[in-house]
């Protein structure tokens, strides 16, 4: 079995852009992972492909097709959960066991956390058994424990599976092949998305020494071009007449002979000739189309602070409700990247927002919390439309390092979370912290804009507290972790470990 998309075009009511433009795609039996940047049109395709959406032109076959689709929305609850809840066959209780699911969870799933509603999500979209499973980000927001029973569960999935994720290690472990937003269209490449972005970098990098090669030959080609101009000027200088004395008979004999025998037009033939060689040369450069880069170093003027410590906490117990978490003495050194990871509701955020009011008063520091509030959000574009042209460029610069399209910024739309941290980021590197705090600063970013974050995270210079389910972005941008574990006696009780 697969489905197939043919030539599918599609623009939202209201809207003069088009989302999808032609976009042509098999799936086959299988997981493929959906790849683009935010807003590019991920989650409309698979909604086209799922029949959710009807495209304005093209087909999507066969039809009639049993579809569940997963919503990124941990909070929606599955159209199916109270017939899950009273199924009790086999496979539901095996379902259930690799999930982690507790009996009561299906009649209370308002009260649950995030990550045991997307659990839930998760089972009741198996136990339909569909012709077509989309899942749409299943991993936002929930703990590694919860990431990895999620994906031992799709694993066992045998029909034809859309994956849209931020998560590398989920994708990595589940598909086969990745339909890719590229320019203005879709392009499906084979294996994991780690072997599919190998494989644009290498074209990336054939494309640009193609593109270099093409400039090389039209600057060469241009040189001679001008040389063979200025050499049928000087022959058509010499076949005039116009200044040779009128008694001149030898010299008139001459150019008549170069006219007879067509040596008077062979300069003029071999420029025409050169610029037909520069017009192809210049088509070549024009197709070698490289996509944009913007390089430089955003971390020019930052460096570590003089004091060898930051920050300091004595050993406390940081309590919220029946939640209890016992902190040792803790410092944070000038240059030490710092990683802050443990299950949902150890108390990762309060533990981060008391390193904050740690800090002293003195101290140049950037704090990105996990949810920007609509006030703060509204001051920070304020702070963007109040900046000198300057200011303004190198914000914008920054942003377009990070991922995003600096025009987006600017157009005063509203910004998505995404967006809004990335300006967060861009604005407060323009006042050189020596500190950056950031709580789950990859949730709502997509693969290419992680990547760029992670880019930036390990340049930095200064000292960096990370709190984030995303394990790899810890490997790679903290060199110290900070570990939140539940102790055995009490389950509202943590304690902090440093690795």
């Amino acid at each position: 079995m697969q489905i197939t998309l043919n030539h599918v075009s599609y623009s939202y009511p209201g809207s003069t852009q088009t989302v999808l433009a032609d976009a042509n795609a098999v799936f086959p039996r299988g997981w493929t992972g959906i790849i683009g940047n935010n807003g590019c049109g991920k989650s409309t395709l698979a909604r086209i492909a799922a029949g959710l959406l009807s495209p304005d032109s093209g087909a999507v076959s066969p039809t009639g097709l049993v579809v569940a689709y997963c919503e990124q929305d941990a909070a929606i609850a599955p159209a199916r959960l109270e017939e899950f809840a009273c199924s009790w066959e086999q496979h539901v209780v095996r379902l259930r066991a690799a999930l982690g699911i507790e009996d009561d969870w299906p009649w209370r799933f308002g009260t649950l956390s995030s990550g045991q509603q997307k659990r839930l999500q998760v089972a009741v979209a198996l136990w339909e058994e569909p012709d077509l499973l989309v899942m749409d980000e299943p991993t936002n927001h929930v703990d590694v424990r919860t990431r990895h029973a999620i994906a031992q569960a799709l694993a066992s999935y045998q029909s034809v599976g859309l994956l849209i994720s931020h998560d590398r290690e989920l994708i990595d472990g589940l598909v086969t092949q990745c339909l890719c937003f590229e320019g203005s269209g879709v392009i499906m490449r084979p294996g994991s998305y780690t072997q599919v972005r190998s494989q644009a970098a290498r074209e990336a990098t054939s494309a640009q020494r193609q593109r270099q090669d093409a400039k090389r030959e039209v600057s060469r080609l241009q040189a001679e071009a001008a040389r063979r101009r200025n050499e049928a000027s000087k022959s058509a200088a010499k076949r005039s007449a116009r200044n040779l004395d009128a008694k001149d008979h030898d010299g008139k004999g001459r150019i008549k002979l170069a006219v007879y025998t067509g040596k008077d037009g062979v300069a003029g033939k071999l420029s025409t000739r050169m610029d037909s060689r520069l017009k192809k040369a210049q088509q070549a450069l024009d197709d070698a189309r490289v996509s944009k880069e913007y390089a430089g170093d955003i971390w020019m003027d930052a460096e570590a602070s003089s004091r060898k410590v930051l920050v300091r906490m004595e050993a406390c117990d940081l309590t919220r409700g029946d939640h209890r978490l016992h902190v040792p003495d803790l410092a944070v050194g000038n240059a030490e990247h710092i990683g802050i990871a443990g299950i949902n509701g150890s108390g990762k955020t309060t533990l981060l927002a008391a390193l904050m009011m740690a800090v002293p008063d003195d101290l140049r520091v950037l704090y990105i919390p996990q949810e920007v509030e609509a006030e703060q959000a509204a001051h920070i574009m304020k702070a963007l439309g109040d900046m000198s042209r300057s200011e303004r460029g190198r914000v914008l610069s920054i942003v377009a390092q990070l991922n995003s399209d600096p025009d987006r910024i600017l157009d005063g739309d509203e910004l998505s979370p995404g967006e809004m941290r990335k300006l967060m980021l861009a604005q407060g590197i323009l006042y050189r912290p020596v500190l950056i705090a950031m709580d789950e600063p990859t949730n709502h970013l997509d693969l290419g804009s992680i990547e760029a974050l992670e880019r930036v995270l390990v340049a930095y210079p200064g000292a960096l507290l990370l709190v984030s389910h995303d394990e790899r972005l810890l490997e790679r941008t903290t060199d110290i972790r900070w570990h939140l574990e539940r102790e055995d006696d009490d389950a509202g009780t943590f304690s902090l470990h440093v690795l």
